[in-house]
């Protein structure tokens, strides 16, 4: 699978990011080039998964509000600060969803259905385009944010397992029994 550069960082950029996160422990006006760096992938991820503009701005608005707050709480743990966000991100959507439950949408494009056909040995045809979407809509919600997080972010395991707060073996493991349930799924399709 392709990694997105975008989302990845090598250890020289970690510790730039370090010394940002501590300068803003020190003086939270100091947060701006944290937020200013990830403010449009955080909002991108919760509209993604929202599909309304103006409350994905809210949430993106709590997200680093909350952030802000509790930054003296972060910990560096071998991974993107963005791990850290999408978590307190993925808090922000799930509690919408709990109050809101019609909000939940998955804005996927046909790169990233042709790729987790391609990915299940499943041909993809364009016809496929509205099962594909029913089925991952069909997804519990802990398995459709592995695929929306590993096939349409394409984020490593580790990050992944950093934004859920599981281990990364964990992570893998539940990706697999997503793939295969998606595999099994799509087989069946008859179109």
């Amino acid at each position: 699978m392709a990694i997105n550069p975008h989302f990845h960082h090598n250890n020289a950029q970690l510790n730039e990011e370090m010394l940002l996160i501590d300068a803003a422990k020190a003086d939270p006006g100091k947060f701006a080039p944290l937020y200013e760096k990830y403010y449009k992938q955080i909002f991108n991820y919760v509209y993604q998964r929202l599909e309304d503009k103006d409350a994905a701005f809210d949430v993106t608005g709590q997200v680093f509000l909350k952030a802000l707050s509790n930054l003296n709480r972060y910990q560096f743990k071998g991974v993107p600060f963005a791990s850290w966000l999408y978590r307190i991100a993925h808090n922000e959507v799930m509690q919408l969803f709990r109050t809101q439950k019609d909000k939940r949408a998955i804005n996927a494009d046909i790169g990233d259905l042709r790729f987790i056909c391609e990915e299940n040995e499943t041909p993809f045809f364009e016809e496929y385009i509205p099962a594909i979407k029913t089925l991952i809509q069909q997804l519990a919600e802990d398995d459709l944010q592995l695929v929306e997080l590993r096939y349409f972010e394409k984020r490593p395991f580790k990050e992944i397992a950093d934004i859920l707060d599981i281990t990364e073996v964990n992570a893998k493991v539940r990706m697999y029994r997503v793939i295969e349930k998606l595999k099994k799924s799509l087989s069946k399709l008859k179109l």
